[in-house]
């Protein structure tokens, strides 16, 4: 997978959408988890169990035979202060400026929109895509998953002095990023352990892990040049999960990235690193033929980079109705409990006729400026 092809098309995407103010999605583009609050440890089917908890693979109907997801997308913005919104109008004013000096409103205007980047909080962008055929089998369930995302912040560093020339000449955007990769297998047994049932799975997986970092003045600001930095790095990795089944409830656990990985960015204005440190989460849903409710919890933080405030852990609430398996609707809530990202409200919508081909779509909503968007088709025989 080409992860600048995929960090390019994520900031390209999330521009566009943000046009229309519909923008975003978790790392996992899920259009059914996404829309019942990005729950899914205890109640992801098994065609997305490898993005979740592996052992989901084994959860399967007796009629299930081969499923195939592709694709699955999605993006997420924030841009809490409408940053990407004043540096155009910056760059307008730049170019009225240097056409003429002597303009005073556009040097009125320049100054103003210089000190409000000053004040802004970081921009944020993340999108993703996946892919996965699973074979769901009594013997062994597998599913062969192929995961991407993207991460970008810019943070604004203006100058508080100097001529208007001087400020925007010595005002830069701060750019860092973060491309993943994945590649895998997701195996797992469904087996009745001292007379509990209970499913265990295990997902060995390759990693390719991507850095960029860049300092833009205003004036030349664009964020889709965020790759003229790179740093790589390969890793192989391993993500457990268990479930235990009780009538219609469930109870797990996943543990994603049992080898924490970390990556430094090039030296450029400083050393960044960021962390993919091991992710545990419980989780606990209540599952009928047509409802589901679901909760997961974040037991760990998520780091990403040391050097920014963007740790993240969440709570998270989702409930689903089932029309006969021919339509779903659904709804969630999602608290971030280190407050990187505003509490989310969550709805989407599936369509699934025969329960052959399915269509899911999700969307958030977390206030001005943070929005969400995701979907997938899957095919089940």
């Amino acid at each position: 997978m080409d992860m600048k092809l995929l960090i390019k098309a994520t900031i390209m995407w999330s521009v566009a959408w943000m046009a229309i103010v519909v923008n975003a999605a978790t790392v996992v583009p899920d259009g059914r988890g996404n829309g019942m609050g990005n729950t899914g440890v205890t109640s992801a089917d098994y065609l997305l169990a490898p993005f979740y908890n592996p052992a989901l693979v084994a959860l399967h109907r007796d009629s299930d035979k081969l499923g195939v997801l592709f694709p699955g997308v999605g993006v997420r913005l924030r841009d809490t202060d409408k940053t990407l919104d004043t540096v155009d109008k910056l760059q307008d004013e730049i170019k009225a400026f240097k056409a003429n000096p002597s303009d005073t409103g556009a040097e009125a205007r320049l100054n103003s929109y210089l000190d409000q980047l000053s004040d802004d909080k970081p921009l944020g962008v993340n999108g993703g895509v996946v892919a996965a055929i699973a074979l769901p089998v009594d013997v062994l369930s597998t599913n062969i998953f192929t995961r991407g995302y993207a991460e970008i912040i810019a943070n604004s560093d203006i100058a508080t002095t100097g001529t208007t020339e001087q400020r925007y000449q010595n005002s830069n955007v701060d750019v860092i990023a973060f491309g993943y990769g994945e590649i895998g297998v997701a195996i797992a047994k469904r087996v009745n352990f001292l007379g509990q049932d209970v499913s265990v799975g295990i997902s060995p997986k390759f990693q390719t892990m991507r850095t960029y970092k860049q300092a833009i003045t205003v004036e030349d600001f664009d964020i889709s040049d965020y790759d003229k930095s790179e740093t790589k790095k390969n890793a192989f990795n391993v993500d457990l999960g268990a479930v235990w089944l009780y009538e219609q409830f469930r109870a797990g656990v996943a543990v994603k990235d049992l080898f924490s990985q970390e990556l430094n960015t090039l030296d450029i204005g400083g050393v960044s690193r960021y962390k993919l440190n091991t992710q545990i989460t419980v989780s606990g849903s209540y599952a009928l033929e047509y409802f589901t409710a679901s909760t997961d919890f974040d037991l760990t933080k998520q780091k990403r980079f040391t050097d920014q405030n963007d740790d993240t852990q969440f709570l998270r609430f989702g409930v689903e109705g089932n029309a006969m398996g021919w339509a779903q609707l659904r709804l969630g809530y999602e608290i971030d409990l280190e407050d990187t990202l505003d509490n989310s409200f969550t709805f989407g919508v599936g369509v699934s006729p025969a329960d052959l081909v399915s269509f899911d779509l999700a969307a958030s909503y977390a206030g001005d400026n943070q929005y969400g968007l995701s979907g997938n088709l899957a095919f089940t025989f």
